[in-house]
């Protein structure tokens, strides 16, 4: 069997089992409504087969069913010569989940728009597989503020997670190279702060620069329909406003929302280059209102729980600089600049809170005090997720050191833009987002992990799924299967099962980095004078464990 991630149980395959052909039928108890349709659009489309809707008590059926002794989304697939494919979800979530099992069975030509072949039965082997997963929170992050993605460039990457069985989409909408969201409400966020005159070509110790203008956000309906599309697939988006930091773009568009008695803010554009910017929010009545203003259209747009904000990389000299800033920290009674960025957190995690949701924001919400009902990215390594579970509150392990999947995947001379620790499929197969140290009652806190995909040497598509696969296919077992500790796994078994898994990814036209490294057009010659690792970062050794 060669699924992944891969379940909990599974017994067989035997050599009789249910033929799939054009008579078969689909029978959707009630709840299962939208796994039905997403079937006959999706799996019947590419295989040519109907899936005509069908009662209960009929041969040759894939039924889907409610079983609320099941958890929310654990699944039961059974599949038998007389009663054909039942999957029995304990939600609808579960239900969704079984038929991303039932695809893989059926081989790469259910993961095409249309069949490839005159042959349109599919038989698949008697067997019974019992499956849940480990993390309520399996997510991804994608930056489209650093290379902008198109909506339908977004859409398929929803797809792509939804077959991983990932159920968190992380929307990094904002950032000092862009504003990637229209605010009807502040309309030059995209006017001005969706586009930047040049960028940063590599590493921004990189000497070389792509003169194009670059740019583009996503309209009001736009992120309707992208939420709306990932509900189907029962992924959740988070979206994430960056805020203190990170705000050059917002700071471009409105320049009242910077440290004006400092900089002169209307000399400022959309950044062009990488790195930690040092322009930053005022702590000022007008950017708390600015931002509460933004985050009333957000709420609008998305039904999230949790909304991110960022809350990482604030160089505070700005601040101490600041005559305004620091009467700011006198008139609140705080102790420094660290305290006045919590306040500055602590205010939205009770503005949030008072409209029914949740702040979570990147581990230096910690530093100053961490805001009471806020949850925690923990990306500099563990050290912030253990002292946040360690304090009551939830985590979403995501280290940089394990699970950026910006950074380069073999040591080689071929990789491109090479960024960061070599992170290998085994490495991200062998990463444990549980830290052993914690105890039962801490570890109940990290309530999943998610890998991280920060886009500034990914200019296009087909960069981005060079950086994520296959390595999103490990991080997805990780986060879904009952793995044992790293040493322990069977990263052999999971590399023979992934043969079959790079066919379906084929059948996606994802362009993955094959296992014996990049093909001729996926490696980057270096412009003349200029080695490839000139263009990157690559840091040399094991990262650390903290």
């Amino acid at each position: 069997m060669d699924l992944i991630p891969a379940p909990r149980s599974a017994s067989g395959p035997a050599r009789s089992g249910f033929l799939l052909d054009a008579g078969t039928v689909l029978r959707a108890a009630p709840g299962t409504g939208g796994t039905e349709r997403w079937l006959r659009n999706t799996v019947g489309a590419a295989l040519g087969l109907p899936l005509a809707p069908g009662e209960e008590g009929a041969g040759n059926t894939v039924s889907l069913l409610i079983d609320d002794t099941l958890a929310p989304e654990g699944y039961r697939l059974e599949v038998t010569a007389d009663r054909g494919v039942v999957i029995s979800g304990g939600g609808a979530a579960g239900v969704f989940w079984g038929a991303q099992t039932l695809r893989q069975l059926l081989g790469p030509g259910a993961f095409r728009r249309a069949p490839v072949g005159p042959d349109a039965t599919h038989r698949i082997p008697h067997q019974v597989i019992e499956d849940s997963p480990r993390f309520a929170w399996r997510g991804m992050m994608l930056d489209v503020a650093r290379h902008f993605m198109p909506k339908d460039g977004v859409l398929r990457c929803l797809d792509l997670l939804a077959a991983h069985k990932l159920n968190v989409f992380h929307f990094h909408l904002t950032d000092d190279q862009g504003w990637r969201i229209e605010i009807r409400r502040h309309p030059r966020l995209t006017e001005v702060g969706s586009w930047r005159a040049r960028t940063k070509w590599g590493h921004r110790a990189s000497p070389l620069w792509d003169e194009k203008p670059h740019g583009g956000y996503y309209t009001q309906d736009d992120i309707r329909e992208i939420v709306a599309y990932a509900a189907e697939r029962h992924i959740t988006v988070v979206p994430e406003i960056d805020v203190p930091g990170h705000s050059q773009a917002a700071i471009a568009a409105y320049p009242e929302l910077g440290n004006t008695d400092v900089v002169d803010t209307t000399a400022l554009s959309v950044w062009d280059t990488w790195g930690v910017n040092p322009n930053v929010l005022a702590p000022s009545a007008t950017a708390v209102r600015f931002y509460e203003e933004v985050l009333e259209e957000v709420l609008e747009l998305f039904p999230s729980t949790f909304v991110h904000l960022g809350g990482d990389e604030c160089p505070k000299d700005q601040w101490k600089e600041s005559p305004a800033a620091q009467a700011r920290i006198e008139e609140l009674g705080l102790a420094d600049e660290n305290e006045l960025q919590s306040w500055f957190i602590r205010h939205f995690d009770s503005w949030l809170a008072g409209r029914g949701r949740r702040l979570i924001g990147w581990d230096e919400i910690l530093e100053g005090g961490l805001a009471p009902g806020a949850a925690v990215s923990s990306w500099r390594g563990y050290a912030g997720g253990i002292a946040a579970a360690e304090a009551g509150h939830d985590v979403v392990m995501c280290p940089e050191q394990q699970v950026y999947l910006d950074h380069r995947q073999d040591g080689g001379d071929d990789e491109p833009m090479p960024i960061g620790y070599v992170r290998t499929l085994e490495d991200v197969y062998r990463f444990e987002p549980v830290p052993p140290r914690l105890t039962p009652e801490a570890a109940a806190h990290v309530i999943g992990a998610q890998a991280n995909v920060w886009t500034e040497v990914m200019e296009n598509r087909d960069r981005v799924d060079y950086q994520m696969f296959p390595r999103l296919s490990a991080f997805a077992e990780v986060a879904w299967s009952a793995l044992p500790e790293p040493a322990g796994r069977d990263f052999a078994d999971f590399a023979r099962r992934m043969t079959a898994h790079y066919r379906r990814l084929d059948a996606l036209g994802v362009q993955y980095r094959p296992p014996g490294g990049p093909l001729p057009w996926q490696r980057r010659p270096a412009p003349a004078g200029l080695t490839g690792s000139g263009l990157g970062r690559p840091i040399e050794g094991t990262p650390p464990n903290v």
